[in-house]
């Protein structure tokens, strides 16, 4: 008995030309009226185009589409703007709590190893970091190289800053500023790299067991803080994202935490509980819940299950605020 098997071959279409042409203000308007919006407004409508370029314009229409390029029945363009200052308020929300976690993680950085190796230059010593060598992707990874020559920049720099001139001006010896003044010098994504090129796992469980979390999670949470951190201050879309850097699922919290309903880790809002848990963790006493709560009341109208919040199969969103994370 012969057993069939059907195969499909799927064969991509083939490219064609870009033959879209550009389009009048006042035309780029015209077409999404053709295509349902309703405009009550229109030089007002016209002038926020002249400010917001309608392809960034255009990713916000999405929800309100149930086929594309069709707006469905009674989107008004005011709920498509609601959208988009919603997502530019939520950024700014974002923003400032990475802040605050990104100062308190550079903090333990320079904490925990110049304790640990009663060093106030520890980050010159090249024994504490990975050897050199090349990644996947042919790039050379060298942490305490790069982190030498980015100290030396500093110190070159035609305007240098205050701290450095100030050592520089008053010291020989050591070459460098101490740890405590290089590490003001890094950006969130070069700390990230900084933390995964140590070279001993204890010394990474100094850092990530202050934020109560395996030094595993902690790297995948930093990478992703530098990834949504870029986001926001690049001012693209954060509602409605899949994040292509995804935070590690926290399987075994140490502190307050969700449920595992919440476990989607490719959207924003589980980004937003990791962000939460590390402000707690590092003891800062915020009102993170009000403020959050306060901003999806504002925007009531937009659709926030777009930010990654789970329903109960029946169409109703869970209630975030009644998770421990969330009720502290």
């Amino acid at each position: 008995m012969h057993t069939w098997r059907v195969f499909s071959f799927y064969t991509p279409m083939s490219k064609k030309e870009y033959q879209k042409p550009p389009l009048l203000f006042q035309d780029q308007l015209q077409l999404l009226k053709k295509r349902g919006l309703v405009v009550a407004d229109e030089p007002k409508a016209i002038s926020v185009l002249e400010q917001i370029s309608y392809y960034r314009f255009s990713a916000y229409f999405i929800p309100y589409q149930k086929i594309k390029d069709t707006f469905d029945a009674g989107t008004t363009w005011e709920q498509v703007l609601k959208t988009y200052a919603f997502d530019r308020e939520l950024r700014l929300f974002v923003f400032d709590c990475i802040e605050r976690v990104e100062v308190a993680i550079r903090t333990q950085f320079i904490y925990q190893l110049a304790i640990k190796y009663n060093n106030s230059h520890w980050q010159d010593d090249p024994r504490i970091f990975i050897s050199a060598h090349y990644n996947k992707f042919g790039k050379l990874v060298d942490p305490h190289s790069s982190f030498q020559d980015i100290i030396q920049k500093a110190k070159t720099n035609r305007k240098p800053e205050v701290f450095i001139k100030h050592y520089t001006d008053n010291y020989h010896k050591p070459a460098n500023p101490p740890a405590w003044m290089c590490f003001e010098l890094l950006t969130i994504g070069e700390l990230s790299g900084f933390y995964k090129g140590l070279r001993h796992n204890d010394d990474k469980k100094l850092i990530a067991d202050y934020f109560k979390l395996h030094h595993t999670v902690f790297q995948s949470w930093l990478h992703s803080l530098t990834y949504v951190r870029n986001i926001c201050a690049h001012h693209s879309r954060l509602w409605n994202k899949d994040l292509a850097i995804e935070p590690s699922l926290l399987l075994k919290p140490k502190g307050n935490w969700v449920s595992n309903r919440y476990n989607n880790n490719r959207r924003t809002f589980y980004f937003i509980c990791a962000l939460k848990y590390l402000m707690d963790a590092s003891g800062q006493k915020n009102d993170f819940t009000v403020r959050l709560d306060d901003l999806l009341k504002k925007y009531s109208e937009v659709p926030i299950e777009y930010l990654g919040i789970p329903s109960d199969g029946k169409g109703n969103l869970l209630d975030w605020k009644a998770e421990p994370l969330f009720s502290n």
